[in-house]
């Protein structure tokens, strides 16, 4: 077993990211995440495409804020590699957290654009400006409900975490 020296971002972040010097080749880790992803017994279900890795939790064990592991093996030399790692949501989800992030900025802007408009033809600003209000507080409420999302499934992280360390510690 070799040390191991993780390299992790600010816990503050949505999608967490961590580094890992390793001392073997890279075509050997990838045949270990393949052998293990085989084994009739592995909880987790992998694809492996080129040198990246997507690791999820089992469809019985899933739910909607269930987290992603994207591992990307990185050959620096002939017997050392680094492993990139990045936790996420599944992509569908988080595609309609981006969604909804611009939907609410376009909408943001379009309603400022409304509300100098009506100020300026001294109309009423009733609806643009509750709405310039509403945005910004609806799109705090959003970042928040992604920070639940994330809590919510950190178990899940922990196992798919030392999941990899069981398959890169072999």
């Amino acid at each position: 077993m070799t040390l191991l020296v993780e390299k992790r971002n600010s816990e503050v972040s949505l999608r967490p990211r961590f580094t890992i010097n390793l001392q073997e080749n890279s075509e050997e880790l990838l045949q270990r995440f393949t052998n293990e992803f085989k084994k009739e017994d592995c909880v987790f279900l992998g694809n492996i495409v080129d040198s990246h890795i997507f690791i999820s939790v089992s469809k019985k064990d899933e739910h909607f804020w269930s987290p992603q592991l994207h591992l990307e093996i990185i050959e620096e030399t002939e017997n050392t590699s680094l492993l990139k790692g990045l936790f996420g949501p599944k992509p569908q989800v988080w595609t309609f957290f981006m969604f909804i992030h611009f939907v609410i900025g376009i909408s943001f802007l379009g309603f400022s654009v409304l509300l100098y408009t009506r100020i300026s033809l001294n109309k009423s600003i009733v609806f643009p400006l509750t709405m310039v209000l509403v945005l910004p507080f609806v799109w705090t409420i959003l970042y928040f409900l992604g920070k639940i999302g994330k809590d919510t499934g950190k178990k899940q992280m922990k196992k798919l975490h030392d999941f990899m360390l069981d398959v890169i510690n072999i």
